[in-house]
């Protein structure tokens, strides 16, 4: 892993209405003791804003105008008649400007600005090469993980927290081109090698046997795990806005990630701890919790342990490692589980404002999760999926798991 680490571095009112407040010259006799005027939502509107007039526009004054003014034929009834517009005009004239403007726009809490998706499509793809790939578990760890930079000149410009799509070489059963495979993206939007022209991928080689004991080899992350560097590779995206980092530098961001699900918080991470940044210098915490069956398992241990020296008050990490450890019930340690060890410290930040959750992994551990904060939300009157919801809604619950 020295190869990359060393780089860690108008509406205006009418004049229909004006022209029906207005009698013909047939039946300007009978006006003689009637004098003309504006319905009175007419003269409101008058006195209200452009914004204000905008948001009443579903009153018609040309419409509302004609029904408050009689035909020829009754024009004598207008001696004792006193023109009103309807109520429902003179309300919203008294609306105040910044209620009657439109609803603004939610401004994201994240780094949205900027953002670009899809630059890259299946059809059209971009080509880039393999310039490095290296396998990143022990020999005795159930399963292997890659860890893979390619060169991207720039032209995927990407952001910490989306994904690329990968396509592998080759043709299905078929005998058309296989379709594209989504990947979380592990290095920061300056890559691996600090210059802003590569992107790097975390994969775990697919390998299982199906029901009839067959050896069955998943097409893509076999594709990318076998790569020579010098190898192109095609790739579409950037993809996502779902994983994105908060604004806020103060901010607590809780990383929640079972193997491969590492990938973006890698890239959270090295933006925070290992990289200079003019518009942008984390103050807060950042606590990661990752799952892995064994310790032979654990990614990117090593950058994780510097960014603990590096920034030991804004960074914290707890592992949990299923098949080695247990909790003081001799309960495997699971992600969850190593979680319950904190659970009401994570309370306590989950009610703040500036609290963002990011969960990348396994679909199972979310509901692990949810079984620890429900009693203690019990506890202070809050139903825990009501306000799970809250924060899903506030940009402060991020999930990508599979």
């Amino acid at each position: 892993m020295a190869p990359f680490m060393a780089a860690a571095a108008s509406f205006s009112p009418s004049s229909r209405a004006a022209r029906a407040s207005t009698p013909s010259p047939s039946t300007a006799g009978h006006f003689l003791s009637f004098r003309p005027r504006a319905p009175r939502g007419a003269a409101l509107r008058a006195q209200m804003s452009t914004t204000d007039a905008a948001a009443a526009f579903s009153f018609s004054p040309s419409h509302a105008a004609r029904a408050s003014w009689p035909s020829p034929s009754t024009a004598a009834h207008f001696l004792s008649h006193r023109t009103r517009a309807p109520r429902g005009a003179a309300v919203r004239a008294q609306v105040s400007t910044t209620d009657a403007a439109a609803k603004p726009k939610k401004v994201s809490k994240k780094q949205e600005e900027g953002v670009v998706t899809n630059k890259y499509r299946p059809k059209e793809p971009y080509v880039g090469k393999c310039l490095l790939n290296t396998k990143i578990t022990a020999d005795d760890a159930p399963g292997e993980t890659w860890h893979m930079v390619f060169s991207t000149e720039g032209e995927i410009p990407y952001r910490e927290g989306q994904s690329i799509g990968v396509i592998a070489d080759g043709e299905d059963k078929n005998g058309k081109p296989h379709k594209l495979r989504l990947y979380s993206i592990a290095s920061s939007a300056l890559g691996d090698f600090g210059d802003s022209k590569t992107v790097s991928l975390c994969v775990k080689r697919l390998v299982y046997t199906n029901d009839q004991g067959e050896i069955v080899k998943g097409v893509c992350s076999n594709f990318l795990c076998d790569l020579k560097p010098g190898a192109d590779v095609q790739i579409t995206g950037p993809v996502g806005k779902e994983m994105l980092m908060p604004k806020d530098p103060n901010a607590t961001i809780i990383m929640l990630a079972t193997g491969t699900g590492i990938a973006p918080f890698r890239s959270f991470l090295w933006k925070m701890f290992f990289e200079k940044h003019d518009d942008y210098k984390f103050n807060g915490l950042a606590w990661l919790f990752l799952g892995v069956p064994t310790s032979s398992s654990l990614l990117y241990k090593d950058e994780f342990e510097k960014m603990k020296v590096k920034a030991p008050e804004n960074f914290r990490v707890d592992y949990a490692v299923s098949r080695e450890q247990t909790n003081a019930q001799g309960e495997k340690m699971y992600i969850q589980t190593r979680m319950a060890e904190y659970k009401e410290e994570l309370w306590e930040l989950l009610k703040k404002d500036n609290t963002y959750v990011y969960m990348c992994g396994l679909k199972g551990m979310e509901k692990g999760i949810d079984d620890i904060m429900v009693s203690l939300a019990e506890k202070d009157g809050i139903d825990w999926f009501d306000y799970k919801k809250q924060l899903k809604k506030e940009e402060q619950w991020n999930v990508e798991v599979y």
